[in-house]
């Protein structure tokens, strides 16, 4: 008898067209050639990207013709800095509502500020992270809580997303800012590529906040990059051209999935689990990698639930 896969597979469009990274993929993709593309694979849902209609009526439309539902949308935030935190919170509000609107039950919230590339009170050419000192980590909590409560008027979840080149990236920031925040009203996104790359273990990290992951992105990391990105200081943007991270299932992956499908499956996680690898899509052809993906994840589930 075959093995149905339990868990909600989607996939980011950042593959097709890297929202990290400006024009990155834009002359390659249309929405319909995404989305067709996510279809036949046989993922059920997506997050946002620049790529997408934000006509709400229209973009339902496209959706529901693909069979894919909106999952998320990662809305970056500059909550570490008091004078804007009113103008950020209402920014985030817009994007809160626009969710909610499109069903979507989950806000993937990241903080920008000191941030290598996304912060933009900063020079351009500034790829260095700048830390928060106290004041600014009291101000992002008050900011993230505050987000939290918006998102509980729509029935949201806010899920935080630890990731490269911002200012919570280490595994001591990412226990910093689970240890400050009230579960509540703040969430994980448990990334598998970012706490790699932040120096925690992935698996370590879902065991010890299991109960604050309602979200999940898979992503592997090339050791050898990673690696050279590391003791060359390598920023973000480049690291990532330069093939940084990748699919679970590409055999250049260092992570191993095995534990963590089993984690996932004996907990009975039934929350999102979405593909999420940045890549140069003129480098790794976006549908090769996501099919790779797909058929390794639906391969690993089987073989947990068969052990």
């Amino acid at each position: 008898m075959t093995q149905i896969n339990p868990l909600r597979v989607g996939i980011a469009p950042i593959s097709w067209v890297n929202d990290d990274i400006p024009g990155l993929g834009d002359d390659l993709y249309t929405q319909d050639k995404v989305l067709s593309e996510m279809a036949t694979i046989g993922y059920v849902s997506t997050e946002m990207g620049r790529i997408f209609s934000s006509d709400i009526p229209a973009f339902k439309n496209k959706l529901k013709e693909y069979n894919i539902q909106l999952a998320s949308k990662f809305v970056g935030v500059i909550f570490s800095d008091p004078e804007r935190l009113e103008q950020e919170l209402q920014s985030f509000a817009k994007w809160a509502k626009f969710l909610h609107e499109m069903g979507s039950k989950y806000v993937i919230t990241c903080e920008m500020g000191g941030s290598m590339h996304w912060d933009p009170r900063r020079p351009e050419k500034d790829n260095s992270i700048q830390k928060l000192n106290d004041a600014e980590w009291k101000s992002l909590v008050q900011g993230l809580h505050q987000a939290g409560e918006i998102c509980g008027t729509y029935g949201q979840t806010l899920v935080f997303h630890p990731h490269a080149g911002t200012v919570v990236e280490t595994k001591e920031e990412v226990d910093r800012l689970m240890s400050s925040t009230d579960p509540s009203l703040v969430h994980l996104l448990y990334d598998t590529g970012h706490a790699y790359y932040g120096g925690y273990d992935p698996l370590e990290q879902l065991r010890i906040y299991w109960d604050r992951i309602p979200y999940v992105h898979l992503k592997d990391v090339r050791q050898k990059v990673l690696d050279w990105v590391q003791r060359e200081n390598i920023d973000f943007r480049s690291a990532v051209v330069n093939g940084l991270f990748t699919v679970p299932g590409d055999p250049e992956g260092c992570i191993d999935f095995l534990p963590i499908f089993r984690e996932l499956l004996g907990r009975g996680y039934d929350g999102w689990v979405v593909v999420e690898a940045e890549q140069d899509p003129r480098v790794a052809n976006p549908y090769r990698y996501a099919k790779m993906a797909k058929d390794y994840i639906d391969s690993a589930v089987m073989t947990v639930q068969t052990s």
